[in-house]
């Protein structure tokens, strides 16, 4: 089938659907727009300090719009945090303890979470090493949560559950809110003290509420993916209850300082700008992985998640059953993306996975995953998965190019 004509039929066929997608995304910039007219935002918090960054009053007031937007206590939005991975890490090491355990509900974590959990040896300084105990609760066989395993899976030890929102690299549905309000009130049920801590990566301003306002008591995520609106060049956030924000933020900095250091230096405009923008940029990430998931279910490959069906994250997973066609895949969208459209993406090791990864995405900021980008384990069933970017039609003109290269290996 011609790749053009696959696309416009596609666009006709999503059309009531994206409409949807911009009903959302109108509900979450109103709920930005509030958060900055609440803590009335001016030009005077855009200035930043240096050095420690004691009396950071932009960096404060983010905060707290941070804070409104995800409707917790409080929030911490940090240059310092270098991934979603390290705010994750700060969180699990703020809030826990030697001898406490640590449930993961769906199945096994983001390979970059196993050296920090301790489950590959070849990292020091895991949660592992601390003394912390490790259980998963594996997917059930059709790839799905073991809903009835997670009634009696929490002890009175457990003393925090990882909810981790996307999928990662499993070929599983990524949870939506109503999912995961019901996972926190059957923890709950059973233990009512256990933190119910969500890794919010890929899956902020999808719906129209985030996982604290089902009841989760923390959340952490990356700027450079959703929240930072493709325009922030580092950082990551934590939010929830205010002790446990507080907690993370010391494993952060240090015991003592916690939250009150950590200067924003010249990137104050950047981070409220990339809030406003990020609700917009989300809106075209899940119009484009629509897209993918309608044109490759067409050409006959197993699409995760399906066709039409509602979005709960950014990521569009596509199994490729060869290395071949995932690196034609990969290729493809390189030479389609704004930077570095003349590179050749090879197969490499990257810290904190297990298996070699091919990525893709010439993007603005580096390693950004709210800019159109596409990366896969190679591995079987050689799955790439594709996110982001800052409008759908340059997904469907990269989506164009990619059918084409595929199509001729």
């Amino acid at each position: 089938m011609n790749s053009q004509l696959l696309l416009e039929r596609a666009q006709t066929a999503l059309f009531p659907i994206f409409s949807g997608i911009d009903a959302k995304v109108k509900h979450n910039v109103k709920k930005v727009l509030e958060a900055f007219a609440k803590e009335r935002v001016g030009v005077h918090h855009f200035s930043s300090v240096s050095g420690y960054g004691h009396g950071d009053l932009g960096r404060e007031t983010l905060d707290r719009v941070f804070a409104t937007v995800m409707a917790t206590e409080a929030a911490a939005v940090r240059v310092q945090l270098v991934s979603g991975t390290h705010a994750i890490a700060c969180a699990l090491f703020g809030v826990l303890r030697p001898g406490d355990e640590m449930l993961a509900v769906a199945g096994k974590p983001y390979d970059t979470l196993e050296e920090v959990i301790g489950l590959r040896e070849s990292a020091s300084g895991s949660l592992k090493e601390f003394g912390i105990h490790y259980r998963e609760l594996p997917l059930t066989a059709n790839g799905t949560l073991d809903w009835e395993g997670l009634t009696t899976a929490v002890t009175k030890n457990t003393r925090l559950v990882l909810i981790q929102r996307s999928c990662g690299y499993s070929w599983r549905e990524s949870l939506s809110i109503e999912d995961i309000k019901e996972i926190v009130a059957t923890v709950k049920k059973q233990n009512p003290d256990t933190i119910c801590f969500v890794d919010n990566c890929y899956g902020e301003f999808v719906e129209t509420e985030e996982p604290p306002a089902v009841g989760a008591d923390l959340i952490a995520g990356s700027l450079i993916k959703n929240p930072g609106g493709t325009i922030v060049t580092a950082g990551g956030y934590l939010a929830g209850r205010k002790s446990l924000v507080e907690a993370a933020c010391c494993r952060l900095t240090a015991p003592g300082i916690g939250s009150e250091g950590g200067a924003t230096f010249d990137q104050n405009r950047l981070l409220f700008q990339g809030l406003f923008l990020a609700p917009q940029m989300v809106g075209e990430a899940i119009k484009g992985t629509h897209l993918a998931s309608y044109v490759f279910h067409e050409l006959g490959y197993p699409v995760n998640p399906l066709p039409k069906t509602p979005r709960r994250d950014v990521i569009q997973g596509i199994k490729l059953g060869s290395k071949e066609k995932l690196l034609a895949f990969c290729r493809a969208l390189q030479q389609q993306s704004p930077v570095g459209s003349y590179l050749d993406p090879v197969p490499a090791q990257m810290p904190g996975y297990e298996s070699e990864l091919v990525m893709a995405g010439g993007t603005f900021i580096d390693g950004s995953t709210s800019e159109l980008s596409a990366d896969g384990p190679l591995r079987e069933p050689y799955l790439v998965f594709m996110q982001g970017g800052t409008h759908w039609t340059h997904c469907a003109i990269a989506l164009e190019a990619i059918i084409d290269a595929i199509s001729v290996v």
